[in-house]
């Protein structure tokens, strides 16, 4: 079943990141290959830079994130690898349909993300802290 979500915008991702997110990619193509091929294709369209050169707007790994979707209430998570997830402590996988959404993601951009009923979504980054520093859309 195709998708119809409009482009998608750039994102950016640390050489850290994109080594985890891909190994993570290629372990799941066994046994999850819907995740495997979303996550591949957030990272194959990223623009890698160092770690100490990614801008502290932009959603990484760790990072804690407020965003909207469909702009409804905004939530507030911290995205994590899939062993560290834990929804009641707000901390999502990367490999959820939201989590790959985020990853990359500066404040104030928005990108579509299939949930895994099938409906696409819009989610907008609201604000990025990164070890208790906050950046907000402006």
């Amino acid at each position: 079943m195709q998708h119809h979500t409009r482009r998608k915008p750039r994102i950016t991702l640390c050489e850290g990141d994109y080594e985890r997110l891909s190994n993570i990619a290629a372990a799941f193509l066994q046994r999850s290959p819907d995740i495997a091929e979303s996550l591949s294709e957030e990272i194959d369209r990223a623009r890698i830079v160092c770690d100490k050169a990614l801008d502290d707007a932009v959603v990484r790994m760790g990072s804690r994130v407020t965003y909207t979707v469909d702009g409804a209430q905004a939530k507030t998570v911290t995205l994590v690898y899939p062993g560290d997830a834990d929804i009641e402590q707000g901390r999502i996988s990367v490999t959820t349909p939201v989590g790959t959404a985020l990853i990359g993601l500066k404040v104030g951009q928005s990108s579509g993300f299939a949930a895994r009923t099938g409906k696409v979504h819009d989610l907008t980054v609201v604000e990025v802290m990164q070890a208790g520093e906050a950046v907000v859309a402006r």
